[in-house]
């Protein structure tokens, strides 16, 4: 990634970071940060933000005491597995990753190193760390959410529109939380009368074929489900929802500021705050295997009522009075 680009995106004091290599003093410290977004993608930049706030807030000042590598792979695993060999490559303090497939990634690459990782569904679960309270390896950090979060999404989705019979459920089916997270929806859905229909997000075209092709028959929903892929492609998606006329529920904030209709989950730019008091207590010579996996503090429920509108949808005044958020 291009200097010049990289801080165009980040503005501001931010044209001070250093991310070219040179000679330091001999306190600075090293870490590397992955994300699997783009450089010019609008979330890196709160997202890095919230990190660098909370490392300052601990003494920690870039270009000072410390140097961070960054690393965006562009919604590409191809270039992100190349970028996780190219961090380990450079052994250096602590490693910064988001979302299980980049922390599958770098462990790949390196057992030694330390690494935190952010927004990371199922950590036992995929192999990362033994136990949330004993991680026992050289990774630890923040989880995403429990699986049975997705169950309240179909719940929500018929709540909010009780027309719905169908469901498409785009998912991830290339690592563990994307089949995780289907199979909670696909347990729930007989209770709540909906038919769920799994579509694969491999790429944009095969997103945009399965949308509408399910979009040809009535009574349909959409839930997208976690995944770097779903923040990768949710413009394309808020987009086919719209066209077509489908209530859609989204797992972030941020997915209802790009024009979706309503999302309930973490708050996930805190966890990157959080994340910085781990790197933190690394860097100061402690372990991550003995550092505690952590659980998100804030749910937050996200309204667009302008969507709503756009589709024909009125949002029952009970699941008005829950939301933190409401964009009219």
């Amino acid at each position: 990634m291009k200097r010049r680009e990289f801080i165009t995106l980040l503005g501001g004091a931010a044209a001070a970071w250093p991310l070219t290599a040179h000679a330091q003093p001999d306190a600075m410290r090293r870490i590397g940060f992955i994300l699997f977004l783009a450089a010019d993608d609008l979330e890196a930049k709160p997202r890095i933000a919230a990190f660098l706030q909370g490392l300052q807030q601990l003494g920690w000042s870039e270009g000072r005491n410390v140097r961070i590598d960054y690393r965006l792979a562009r919604g590409d695993a191809d270039v992100l597995r190349k970028q996780a060999a190219e961090l380990a490559a450079l052994a250096p303090d602590v490693i910064l990753t988001t979302g299980g497939l980049a922390t599958e990634r770098v462990l790949e690459a390196t057992r030694s190193v330390p690494i935190v990782f952010v927004i990371v569904p199922d950590p036992v679960g995929s192999g990362i760390v033994k136990s949330l309270s004993r991680p026992g390896g050289n990774a630890t950090g923040f989880t995403q959410f429990e699986y049975s979060l997705s169950a309240k999404w179909l719940e929500l989705l018929k709540e909010i529109a009780p027309t719905v019979t169908r469901a498409a459920i785009l998912r991830d089916a290339a690592f563990t939380a994307g089949i995780g997270q289907f199979a909670v929806i696909q347990s729930v859905a007989p209770t709540v009368g909906v038919e769920v229909i799994p579509i694969n997000m491999r790429d944009a075209s095969e997103i945009e074929r399965e949308v509408t092709d399910f979009a040809r028959v009535g009574n349909g929903g959409l839930i997208l489900t976690a995944s770097g892929l779903a923040t990768v492609h949710r413009n394309l998606i808020v987009t086919l929802a719209a066209r077509y006329k489908l209530p859609a529920v989204y797992t972030e904030r941020f997915f209802v500021s790009a024009g979706g209709l309503i999302a309930y989950g973490p708050n996930f730019v805190d966890q990157y705050r959080r994340a910085a008091t781990y790197v933190d207590r690394i860097l100061k010579g402690e372990k991550p295997a003995d550092l505690p996996v952590q659980a998100p503090t804030k749910y937050e429920l996200a309204i667009n009522l302008k969507t709503a509108k756009a589709i024909g949808l009125t949002i029952p005044p009970s699941v008005l009075a829950r939301a933190d958020e409401v964009i009219e």
